[in-house]
């Protein structure tokens, strides 16, 4: 007879605390997982404005966040309480598993010492629906696409585990051991969780955190989503344990404001009868005390109806009121307090924390939850963030499902058995990164690069010298890579070679690999796409009068007529998907999308930003445009296609970097030189 849940809990605790165990360890090395950094955003929704960079007055202040050697910044306007001189924060939306995530940032990098014990608050809304239905809902002009998640998306959102209950917990005990290693001495954690799995969650925290750590049982009750039940009542609230990491933990009580002044009577203590009276004053009247606000207990009714009468709400499927968040923030964090989140969804902790002064860090796992997030923090006009994701994910993947021990050559051997490639010899291919496809009568060398670097043009040139040479050489090659420079497109057009093939390899590749049980059952069913690409037209470059002298409350004055700028003008030319069967759409969506593809290519871009000066590192996006954002134009399902910025002028030629991310999730960039005026 098989075990109960909780026959099986104490063993499913001690697996979770082993494999949070081998990861605090594995933090030590110089192997450790680490965080690449993918963008720094520094909002400016609105192309008639001046660029955000512009408002800077010192050259100083400048360098700070423009400097290429820089890759940490601070808003030098408006510093606040986050400006720390020798190691400025920048705020975090981290895309990828949450588990990796809390381990790159416990165990720091050369840019951020570790967070280990430095996190003030930390608030969770895991996926607990096992039957939610979480596919996406593409609108585009004049037609709706519905695409199924891929596979690490259902891992996120489904709860598509497949032992139920039991693998849920699993997955979550040794990331609440991560949390409580993140969580300060004085801080606090909010787990928010409904009837499915609350209660199981429950003793899992209280074994990590201890049972004495446990202060407060809040139920969010939401009267205006009335699910109908015939056969009970209706399910009608939300479930949200808290914890403090020990008793001086900080809390400021949350207050819930009246409708309207009440009048209460005032008591005193009366020390002869020991006991509480009606104050009076001199004349024998009643005192009153006049209240606007009351001490909130432990049920706090919000109306969901708050997300969707806010006009600024992301549509996302679990989207919470920032009310919640608010009460949960003010209460047990101060001002410029750490923030984190690892369960991001629509970005409403993030979202809150910074309107209410806190630096704040979030993470998820789904590519539509970190571009909603992103877009959600530039219209608010967030103060600089970091867009990151994890540094080496497939090695990490790799190590999940093959190992510890595994070694690149392992990976590249299962990339080209599912290509369908066989393997040469050690002794022709030392990397074991090589492998061949002999069919028809004809020859072909196939290649898989690393995940460990980018794919571009020494990558190709290799291939190409080898696909004429080795073995007495090849009829074509094909490449195989994870990761591309941002110039790969423009490389293939150039090499102009007809014998040159380059395909992506799925990114959930070991995911997939992990999930299906073993290559076999993957073989045949795994699909490697051609390059996304796109083109702009050439960036104009000229000189533009210098600002005008400015007043501002926010803003010092800019004296002496400002600092020399100059115009850049960025023109998107075409946007070619170039593989829409690799998207995880049926046949009749996919059809839909072949048509819009044609006729109107720019449309399916959701999110584009131009760094007027890219280092080859770090992507510095000083202008940014999406879908949704009306600030530009008026039409919500198309971006714009054109920027101009104004940007301090420069001497000599300048390397733009436009990046567009389309909306499937999937990322192209164009690097241009672009001669001085």
């Amino acid at each position: 007879m098989p075990k109960s849940l909780l026959e099986q809990l104490p063993e499913i605790v001690s697996n979770g605390r082993k494999q949070a165990e081998r990861i605090l360890e594995s933090i030590e090395s110089r192997h450790r997982v680490q965080l690449q950094t993918r963008e720094i955003v520094l909002p400016a929704k609105d192309a008639a404005a001046h660029d955000w960079i512009t408002r800077q007055t010192r050259q100083a202040q400048r360098e700070a966040v423009f400097s290429p050697s820089q890759t940490t910044l601070v808003d030098p306007v408006q510093p606040g309480l986050n400006a720390v001189p020798k190691a400025p924060w920048t705020n975090r939306l981290i895309y990828g598993d949450n588990l990796l995530a809390m381990a790159a940032l416990l165990a720091g990098d050369e840019h951020t010492p570790s967070l280990r014990g430095k996190v003030d608050l930390i608030y969770i809304d895991p996926p607990f629906d096992s039957k939610a239905d979480y596919r996406t809902k593409v609108t585009l002009p004049g037609v709706e696409l519905e695409q199924k998640p891929t596979v690490i998306e259902q891992f996120a959102y489904s709860d598509t585990w497949s032992d139920g209950t039991a693998s849920y917990l699993a997955m979550m005990t040794p990331r609440l051991i991560l949390m409580r290693e993140l969580l300060a001495d004085t801080g606090s954690i909010y787990v928010h969780l409904d009837w499915h799995v609350g209660h199981y969650v429950k003793l899992a925290l209280d074994d990590v955190f201890g049972k004495d750590a446990f202060f407060n049982e809040i139920i969010w009750h939401y009267p205006d989503k009335l699910q109908g039940n015939i056969n009970g009542l209706p399910k009608n609230h939300d479930t949200i344990f808290a914890y403090r990491k020990n008793k001086n933990a900080v809390w400021n009580g949350v207050k819930i404001q009246l409708d309207g002044s009440r009048k209460i009577n005032r008591r005193v203590w009366n020390p002869e009868t020991k006991k509480l009276d009606t104050a009076r004053d001199e004349f024998g009247r009643v005192i009153y005390d006049t209240y606007t606000e009351k001490n909130a207990d432990d049920v706090w009714q919000i109306a969901q109806a708050e997300v969707t009468k806010n006009p600024n709400n992301t549509g996302y499927n679990t989207e919470k009121p920032e009310t919640l968040l608010e009460r949960i923030i003010e209460a047990s964090s101060n001002e410029g307090a750490l923030i984190a989140d690892f369960n991001g969804g629509s970005g409403t902790t993030a979202a809150v924390a910074e309107k209410l002064g806190r630096r704040w860090i979030t993470t998820d796992l789904g590519k539509p939850a970190c571009m909603i997030m992103r877009k959600r923090l530039i219209d608010q006009d967030a103060q600089p963030f970091l867009y990151q994701a994890i540094g080496d994910y497939q090695v990490e993947a790799a190590k999940a499902s093959l190992g510890r021990d595994f070694r690149i050559g392992d990976l590249s051997q299962i990339v080209l058995s599912l290509y369908g490639a066989l393997p040469l010899s050690p002794e022709d291919s030392p990397q074991r990164n090589l492998g061949h496809v002999t069919a028809g009568g004809s020859k072909t060398l196939v290649l898989a690069d690393s995940p460990n670097k980018l794919t571009g043009t020494a990558t190709l040139k290799k291939a190409i010298a080898q696909r004429d040479t080795l073995l007495g050489g090849w009829d074509r090659v094909v490449v195989l890579g994870w990761n591309f420079e941002p110039s790969i497109g423009e490389t293939i057009t150039a090499m102009n070679d007809e014998l040159l093939e380059v395909l992506v390899i799925p990114p959930d590749l070991m995911d997939r690999l992990k999930k299906k049980g073993g290559l076999d059952k993957l073989r045949g069913s795994v699909r490697f796409s051609s390059l996304q690409y796109l083109t702009i037209w050439p960036v104009e470059r000229s000189s533009a009068p210098a600002p005008a002298p400015t007043l501002s409350p926010t803003l010092p004055p800019q004296g002496g007529g400002g600092e020399p700028v100059e115009t850049l003008t960025v023109k998107l030319r075409n946007y070619v998907l170039l593989s829409p069967e690799a998207i995880n759409l049926d046949e009749a969506n996919r059809a839909k999308l072949q048509a819009i593809a044609n006729a109107e290519p720019l449309a399916l871009i959701e999110y584009w930003a131009v760094d007027p000066d890219y280092d080859g590192q770090v992507f510095r996006s000083v202008w940014q445009d999406y879908r949704g954002n009306t600030a530009n134009d008026g039409d919500p399902l198309r971006v714009v296609t054109q920027a101009t910025l104004t940007v301090p002028a420069k001497l000599g030629a300048r390397r733009v970097c436009v990046r567009v991310v389309d909306v499937f999730g999937f990322e192209a960039e164009v690097l241009t030189t672009v001669a001085a005026a």
